[in-house]
């Protein structure tokens, strides 16, 4: 069992990479904003309570956020958790690793998903999904083969994100080095550290972190 942050900055790949993992090794996502989601759809105390934060227009507390963690953790995963989008400040990392010391378990790997700004942004603001099946294209890199078409499953319901945009990205990368970055240094010291090329083919990020994880 194998327990692992992802770090980088928005559109550096995260969500791709935990996907792959969760489907070659077995582990289990926890994307924080996916967990706040189905805590209010289930309409659990907890998803009440998140649900009323959110409607107010405030910010869910780290011990909020660390108590679904905690109760996902609960269920097992046979190999391990992919912590997706938290740890984001050094008070949640220490948090995280309160909870991980008082389960019982350990942090076996920190990737860092280094990228280079500009070609960031290029990437992400010519990037589209489907709506219907969820796949992932990109205007130069990764177009569909007939234009307008989901590959996948023939859908014409294509998407951009409406903050994928150069000057929204901008202001989410500034976000992410002030309050994020320092986590670089934190799990450095600790010696928990490893970075990939996070520009590299989705495939070469795979093997890139599959190495990661095999020395761990």
């Amino acid at each position: 069992m194998t327990n692992i942050i992802l770090l980088g900055p928005p559109g550096a790949g995260k969500g791709t990479q935990a996907k792959r993992l969760e489907d070659s090794r077995g582990m289990v996502q926890l994307s924080t904003g996916d967990m706040l989601k189905e805590a209010i759809a289930k309409g659990t105390d907890l998803g009440r309570r998140v649900e009323g934060i959110m409607a107010r227009g405030e910010l869910v507390t780290d011990d909020i956020v660390i108590g679904l963690i905690e109760a996902k953790m609960h269920d097992g995963a046979k190999g391990g958790f992919i912590f997706d989008g938290f740890p984001r400040t050094l008070k949640q990392a220490d948090a995280l690793g309160a909870l991980l010391a008082r389960t019982g378990q350990g942090l076996d790997a920190v990737i860092e998903m280094q990228v280079d700004d500009a070609a960031l942004v290029a990437r992400i603001t010519g990037r589209f999904t489907c709506g219907n099946c969820g796949a992932v294209y990109h205007d130069q890199t990764h177009p569909t083969k007939v234009p307008g078409t989901c590959d996948v499953c023939g859908s014409t319901n294509l998407k951009r994100r409406a903050d994928d945009n150069a000057e929204t990205l901008k202001t989410r990368l500034m976000e992410y080095y002030k309050k994020t970055s320092p986590l670089i240094g934190y799990y450095y010291a600790k010696g928990q550290l490893s970075a990939v090329d996070g520009l590299a083919d989705v495939d070469s990020v795979a093997d890139a972190i599959a190495s990661v994880l095999d020395k761990a």
